[in-house]
């Protein structure tokens, strides 16, 4: 069985509040201890930064995929192993999720949704068959769960799509889950563009 490598994390580029950040930095402790690459937005502000910044400080790899107007406005973390400047916002996102063997969403704004539906559309599509993870801190994603049952029990969705994903409560519950996971052996994200 292949192991998950690369972990993809979508998350706000804002601070927000302290219980935001702390799970954050503690998943990002995570990752890096257990030898888990990041794979994210590129940014050295908020949330963002704080992941990539724990990932580095416990011994891990970091990559980043940043548009240039974001690198402009926002500034881009250039403390990293591997920084991408991109084209566009939708470069940006297929790369992260060409490069990631599962994705995590930590509490973040309308971009963070934006990322989490179509990373889990294309996973409803079949697009590709990797793990996706919601870390609901602080119940900040229950509104979201709610509303992906809701889209099930008035079925624009299959009854298989409750299970399209999993809901942790607690940054550190990521790793069992990322640890128990295989590898996707192919991905079809190339029919995306």
């Amino acid at each position: 069985m292949k192991k998950i490598q690369s972990v993809c994390v979508y998350c706000g580029h804002n601070e927000s509040k302290k219980i935001y950040q702390t799970a954050a930095k503690t998943l990002g402790k995570c990752l890096g201890q257990n030898g888990f690459e990041l794979v994210y937005g590129g940014g050295r502000m908020g949330l963002m930064g704080m992941v990539a910044d724990a990932v580095l400080e416990n011994g891990g790899r970091v990559v980043g995929f940043i548009p240039h107007h974001l690198d402009e406005f926002e500034g881009a973390h250039t403390g990293i192993q591997e920084l991408h400047l991109v084209d566009t916002m939708h470069t940006r996102k297929l790369k992260m999720s060409e490069r990631a063997d599962a994705f995590v969403i930590l509490p973040g704004g309308f971009g963070t949704l934006d990322e989490f539906f179509e990373i889990i559309t294309w996973k409803q599509l079949m697009l590709h068959d990797k793990p996706i993870i919601i870390i609901n801190t602080n119940n900040y994603w229950k509104p979201l769960v709610t509303l992906m049952h809701h889209v099930v029990d008035h079925q624009f969705a299959n009854p298989e799509h409750r299970h399209i994903f999993d809901v942790v409560d607690h940054p550190e519950d990521v790793i069992p889950i990322l640890l128990s996971s295989e590898k996707p052996e192919s991905t079809f994200l190339s029919h995306v563009v």
